[in-house]
């Protein structure tokens, strides 16, 4: 009785709200028009949130829309389209709460300051802004602030958190199984602190990052670098401190950033155009597009076996699924109108079997059409797996890639259950058959197999590497051990062939297709933007609310979605081993 009036309470809210969407969508499909751009307009570039690679849901009501954020092909589109179109007199560039990994921070920075060529002007406004807005910001003509704001940039960290004590107050026992002595996804089960192993990775990575960021401020603001690193000592920093230091230009509020814009490009009038409705304006509209159709695919999260249902209220897959992403690739394959691929990664690996499923799809793509990886914020493990197809990868300084290792984990919650009075008890039959028992550790035969197993896999992965990047497996192998490298530290190693984002990838593709220089490539995302109804009547009502729901409450609890489908399937994993955010 109570599945059927929750059933038939899931029916009647999804009735309704199908309603509503309909009556929005019908709306909009009588009256929806390409938005005007008036001259002496400037392109808003407001910022917030995050920057997902794949296109969100298209939900056809304004709460919605306004919510949605834009991708980094939205941004990388809009910022080339400015740059030629005659009505655009400048961009007003506004990041605030950016929550975006370092190679797509680059990407953006690079679309600014191509823009920059155009000789329009760029000019940034910050609120609330910390390391990351002000990177962004830097590449603008001049940087303003409010005078009572506060720049939060006062370096970077990188922390781990731990859980070995709290496990052995529960009393639960996880054992951790791992090729490479840099794949150390897992120590935060096992261990109280970092190994000298993560010590050494993310110092380098650390490293790296802090002096990418040295440099380039010091290069945007005209100072040296260890003047950069002296102020950045000092951080954060108040709004006239800020400005003392040539941080900034001035501290003025936006309205005054709007007279300074008029002042700059001579208008009596500037008419604000949003990053939202200026991607509404075709490429093709101003000689950007036209020509040779490029598909962009986009595989993005942690890869897990079979079909990968989307989230109902965001669109979000939660990950890539192997047969959902192999059904992709084929229907890009088989597509005669596609000159070229590029296929962007933003995935730090999962399972182990479903990398290699998705790998052989990406061998047999890349056998009828030119194809290119250009690799986002990570592409590591499983991630930099897919990507072993043999052509050429691009990767950003600040891209995370590298990681060739595989993991295995497993909890016995023996000592919980005897604390809370549950008790088990087996018949069995063949000697491994309570090899995945939450209930009972490791026996020596099973840590045999499985590690059997780890080495083997393991194996496979730095042979198959070693022939992607032409090189010997004893060479490679140095570069594997599950070690996590930033993109430029992975071009000096060869595993990535040229440090770059969507402009370089264009370029290499057109030369791979012997495309002619002046063919104005369309660049056609896969999966292309769905809308809200091809989710809601792909799957039945309850499932797709279950489903919601179930990942509202994983991230209420502060749980990555797809990290805990990979650990709930179990199996060998090859994922990168920390979710690294360096903030």
């Amino acid at each position: 009785m109570t599945k059927f009036l929750i059933g038939l309470f899931t029916g009647v809210a999804l009735t309704i709200l199908t309603a509503v969407i309909v009556v929005f969508a019908l709306a909009r499909a009588g009256g929806e028009r390409q938005p005007a751009v008036e001259q002496g307009s400037i392109l808003v570039l407001r910022l917030e949130g995050e920057i997902p690679e794949k296109a969100p849901l298209q939900v056809p009501l304004p709460f919605f829309e306004r919510q949605a954020p834009p991708t980094v092909k939205d941004v990388w589109d809009a910022l080339r389209k400015a740059a030629v179109d005659p009505r655009i007199r400048g961009v007003l560039l506004e990041p605030r709460g950016v929550q975006a990994g370092w190679a797509k921070l680059q990407e953006i920075r690079a679309g600014v300051e191509n823009f920059r060529k155009s000789g329009k002007p760029v000019v940034a406004h910050l609120e609330a802004p910390g390391t990351r807005e002000y990177y962004l910001a830097s590449a603008a003509d001049q940087v303003f602030m409010p005078p009572e704001e506060l720049l939060n940039m006062k370096g970077l960290r990188a922390e781990m958190t731990f859980f070995r004590r709290t496990f052995d107050k529960l009393g639960v026992q996880v054992e951790i199984l791992h090729a490479g002595k840099y794949k150390d996804f897992g120590d935060m089960f096992v261990r109280d602190k970092m190994s000298p192993e993560t010590r050494e990775v993310l110092d380098s990575l650390l490293d790296e990052i802090y002096g990418h960021l040295v440099s380039t401020v010091a290069a945007a603001r005209k100072k040296t670098p260890e003047e950069v690193r002296a102020m950045i000592d000092e951080g954060p920093f108040l709004a006239k401190r800020a400005r003392e230091l040539g941080l900034v230009d001035d501290l003025i509020y936006d309205d005054q950033v709007v007279e300074l814009l008029k002042k700059r490009t001579n208008s009596s009038e500037i008419k604000q155009v949003s990053l939202r409705d200026y991607a509404k304006i075709p490429a093709a509209s101003l000689g950007l597009e036209g020509g040779s159709k490029i598909a962009l695919v986009v595989g993005q999260g942690s890869i897990l076996p079979g079909e990968i249902r989307e989230d109902p209220f965001t669109g979000d897959s939660g990950g890539i699924g192997s047969l959902t992403f192999n059904k992709l690739l084929k229907r890009v394959a088989d597509d005669a109108s596609i000159r070229g691929v590029i296929v962007r990664i933003d995935s730090p690996g999962g399972d182990a079997m479903a990398s290699d499923a998705i790998w052989r799809e990406m061998k047999r793509l890349s056998r009828k059409k030119p194809l290119v990886i250009s690799m986002s914020d990570v592409a590591a493990s499983g991630g930099y797996y897919i990507a072993m197809s043999g052509d050429e990868i691009l990767a950003y300084p600040g891209t995370f890639t590298g990681s060739i290792g595989v993991v295995f984990g497993k909890a016995n919650l023996r000592g919980l259950y005897d604390k809370l009075g549950i008790t088990k008890d087996f018949l069995t039959r063949g000697r491994n058959a309570n090899l995945d028992s939450e209930y009972l550790p490791l026996s020596e035969e099973g840590r045999r197999k499985l590690r059997e197993g780890i080495d083997h896999t393991y194996q496979t992965f730095v042979t198959k590497a070693a022939e992607s990047r032409k090189r010997k497996v004893e060479e490679l192998e140095p570069l594997a051990q599950g070690r996590v490298w930033l993109g430029v530290q992975a071009k000096g190693n060869g595993l990535v062939d040229e440090l770059g984002g969507l402009d370089q990838a264009l370029e290499l593709i057109r030369k791979k297709a012997k495309l002619a220089a002046d063919d104005k490539l369309t660049l056609v995302m896969y999966p292309p933007r769905r809308n809200v109804f091809d989710v809601l009547f792909r799957e039945s009502n309850e499932t797709v609310l279950e489903l919601g729901v179930a990942r509202r409450w994983a991230e209420r609890i502060g749980i990555s979605w797809d990290q805990l489908q990979l650990w709930s399937q179990g199996g060998m994993l090859a994922v990168m081993p920390f979710d690294l955010a360096v903030r």
